[in-house]
């Protein structure tokens, strides 16, 4: 894999700004692992710890002021690193070791590293994060028609637009036999690849265009089962010459995640097209690609105020809208259609009372709520306090993002409370 990415041996003169690392530290069921030991230091120089402490009961552990580039670093194309990057090591009694290479931090920014620890068999999990995509080596995108033919014979194709609650990701080229298949549930699949294909300290509407982008190009994969139809085993690759760069075990960001978490169910039409569009683009320097989004130059009409849809039209043409998918997989209540706040009663209270109840089981910082189906003081602090914990805003609102953020983790844990 040719990744071409200059790792950070020490840490460099100009890393004069400073950002904030979240390490969240859960077990093979999604438990939250107390009291493991998180060590902190510059990538190439393992040994020279520059912090240390342990999970709380919740399994995280924050690190802040930690150094940076300047902003300004990220903010044009150039040979300067935007980023700096850090090693995690992580241990707990009866679990193997976890071990990180390279989780990259940008200025004024919270990166959030998510750590799944495997019971002690004396091995060591050892995961090396590559460079973004801006700033390494990697193949170019294959071209493609933008809309697949359909009603080919034989061909799978799917009724509507869902949004899966599994995406299985081929972690190298499509005939590569060798390569591992992931299942990583949607929305961290696509934070994942936003993490690693853009700069989170971009505008907002620019990180929401491409966002879109990156959630259109997965569901016509998905809609299409275009690899299933090619009697292959996953639903898309890692490859940046096939698909979109995903790695395993990489850190996400918060700016990022929460515009996942806020449009995770969109995607791009065109006028009478069913699929949604595969909206390929390209970094814009290194590539070009005629027709297709610009990353950087999407940053660029993000600094002049375009909205997200005004910078997809930009390239993709103006007849592009913004849809939203007719499924959502994987949930066990369907969104109440508004805000839940305090006042709120009802059914759809109940059951988010319900959910937030079996999480705090093992969240223990999540209170413990009468499931009276009445939205009062007690059920907006736990509302908020849940929040806290996944990384959305704390408002103690439950609004579109916090509702299938709830549903996503009591489905995670749900299978527990059943043993």
């Amino acid at each position: 894999m040719n990744v071409g990415y200059v790792h950070t041996f020490e840490v460099p003169e100009n890393n004069i700004d400073k950002g904030r690392l979240k390490v969240s530290v859960v077990n093979e069921e999604n438990v939250p692992i107390k009291g493991a030991a998180v060590r902190l230091s510059y990538t190439g120089n393992p040994d020279n710890i520059i912090g240390e402490s342990g999970t709380d009961r919740d399994g995280i552990s924050i690190f802040n002021d930690l150094r940076t580039p300047p902003i300004e670093y990220s903010m044009e194309p150039g040979n300067r690193q935007p980023f700096s990057e850090y090693d995690i090591a992580v241990s707990a009694p009866g679990f193997d070791n976890v071990n990180i290479s390279g989780s990259d931090m940008f200025s004024g920014e919270l990166s959030i590293q998510n750590v799944k620890m495997s019971a002690r068999d004396n091995s060591q999990n050892n995961i090396v994060i590559p460079v973004n995509t801006l700033y390494g080596d990697y193949p170019p995108k294959i071209d493609e028609e933008e809309i697949k033919p359909m009603g080919q014979s034989g061909e799978i194709v799917l009724d509507r637009v869902v949004v899966p609650e599994i995406v299985v990701v081929h972690d190298g080229p499509p005939k590569d036999t060798e390569a591992d298949n992931y299942y990583v549930t949607y929305k961290d699949y696509i934070k994942n690849v936003a993490s690693s294909e853009i700069y989170s300290t971009w505008p907002r509407q620019t990180i929401e265009a491409n966002v879109l982008a990156i959630m259109s190009f997965t569901l016509n994969r998905v809609y299409t089962e275009w690899y299933r139809n090619k009697f292959y085993d996953f639903t898309i690759t890692s490859s940046t010459a096939y698909d979109q760069k995903w790695v395993n075990g990489r850190n996400v960001f918060e700016s990022i995640s929460q515009v996942v978490d806020d449009i995770f169910d969109n995607y791009i039409s065109r006028p009478n097209v069913k699929q949604p569009i595969l909206t390929q683009y390209c970094d814009g320097k290194r590539v070009t690609c005629p027709n297709r989004l610009s990353q950087w130059g999407s940053k660029y009409l993000g600094d002049q105020n375009y909205s997200s849809i005004d910078i997809l039209r930009y390239y993709y043409g103006q007849d592009v809208y913004i849809n939203a998918a007719e499924q959502i997989s994987g949930i066990p209540y369907s969104w109440p259609g508004t805000n839940l706040d305090i006042g709120s009663s009802g059914q759809k209270v109940r059951q988010l009372q319900e959910q937030l109840n079996l999480i705090g089981e093992y969240y223990n910082s999540i209170p413990v709520l009468s499931t009276d189906g009445i939205y009062g003081e007690q059920t907006a602090a736990a509302v908020k306090e849940f929040q806290r914990i996944f990384n959305l805003p704390q408002s103690g609102i439950t609004d579109f993002p916090t509702w299938f953020t709830v549903s996503e983790k009591y489905v995670a844990l749900a299978g527990l409370a059943e043993l």
